[in-house]
């Protein structure tokens, strides 16, 4: 029997545009606690080792400073041998983060770069079949290339690939892409037991076998991705197989569609907002659509200006908004003279048409010049 964990794509050094300052720094720090996080569930759950499924560092040109405090995370859990495979962003080229001083230096004795063709013991019985990438454009199905050569075995192979599976494939041609037909095959010759793959940084089975997964990322990286910041708990016996995911991740990405018409709903969002934790560790992307006054569209601008510092980041979308000026809002004004005509003539801009949005605009800063003021 083999019990390991599974988990690829961590991507160390990874920024994001959207991060400014303090929040980067954050974003970073998640993605060296998070292998200390796996390194502690792997002796929870009497796992033998953990296979990384490629892309185990953004590039090859990451700070020294990212290797050294990733390869000292690993170390923390000394009896728990982590195997490092090279993916798209780390292949193994002439400038490979794995061949570098640094790494070479500072590298613990549980960590094994999975840089060769040969089968690896993990442990008695228990074969690692490697398919590391050494450049970023292989040309070639590396992962059931490895496996080309197998012949049967009475123990348990596990194959550690990184790549994406035709069975995603869309309309162009890619000879890297992996066919999820050959290894199936494998599978049920009795060849290969299990296929560890990485690049998908959602969590996703594959086929028909239970036998094929991509981990995804532990920490997630993009709004697009489904249900990251996992790993998963693997147990392989003589016929049987159980993939358990568990969940490692400390950052979220959530994205939200609002129809704001009334008050009630200006309360709705101001309250799933306020509910969000932890806020220092969640992005949020927002698309506010409806019809709403001039008095909303400022409190609406009011909440969201509340929300913005506690949130990572706080992104609106409100080109689907429409303000235009009740009877209520000239009068809560309270203005007389050259800016009681402004807010007229701006009032009147404003039904005219759709298109004078900067009307609108300029009234709802026109109101909260006058508070202020007031």
């Amino acid at each position: 029997m083999a019990r390991f964990i599974h988990t690829a794509d961590w991507q160390l050094g990874m920024t994001r545009y959207f991060l400014e300052g303090e929040a980067q720094a954050r974003f970073t720090q998640a993605r060296i606690d998070v292998i200390r996080t796996i390194g502690a569930l792997a002796e929870e759950e009497r796992c033998g080792f953990v296979v990384v499924c490629g892309d185990v560092f953004e590039s090859n040109h990451v700070e020294r400073e990212i290797v050294i405090r990733a390869l000292e995370a690993i170390g923390e859990t000394p009896q728990i041998t982590f195997y490092l495979l090279p993916g798209n962003h780390d292949p193994l080229d002439a400038s490979s983060v794995y061949r570098s001083p640094t790494f070479e230096s500072k590298r613990p004795a549980n960590v094994v770069v999975l840089d060769g063709s040969d089968p690896v013991e993990a442990a008695p019985g228990v074969e690692l079949i490697p398919a590391p990438w050494r450049s970023k454009d292989p040309r070639a199905d590396l992962v059931n290339r490895a496996c080309d050569d197998l012949g049967p075995t009475d123990g348990i192979r596990i194959v550690v690939g990184h790549g994406q599976l035709d069975w995603f494939a869309h309309t162009h041609h890619n000879p890297a892409r992996v066919e999820l037909a050959g290894l199936e095959e494998k599978i049920q010759a009795g060849l290969v037991h299990y296929v560890a793959l990485g690049d998908r940084h959602s969590k996703t089975e594959a086929g028909t076998t239970g036998r094929i997964w991509y981990s995804g990322a532990p920490e997630p990286t993009a709004f697009r991705e489904v249900d990251p910041g996992n790993v998963l708990v693997v147990s392989l016996g003589s016929g049987w197989v159980k993939v358990d995911d568990r969940s490692v991740g400390a950052w979220r990405f959530l994205s939200n569609e609002w129809e704001i018409t009334d008050d009630g709903d200006l309360d709705a969002l101001d309250e799933w907002l306020s509910d969000l934790r932890p806020k220092e560790r969640t992005i949020v992307r927002i698309k506010v659509g409806g019809y709403v006054s001039l008095k909303q569209q400022a409190r609406l601008g009011d909440l969201l200006e509340d929300h913005d510092d506690p949130l990572a980041v706080l992104e609106i979308d409100d080109k689907d908004l429409l303000a235009s000026p009740d009877e209520t809002d000239v009068e809560e004004y309270g203005v007389s003279g050259f800016a009681l005509k402004a807010v007229q003539d701006l009032t009147r801009l404003t039904e005219e048409g759709e298109e004078n949005s900067g009307a609108r605009d300029a009234l709802v800063l026109l109101r909260r010049l006058i508070g202020e003021i007031q």
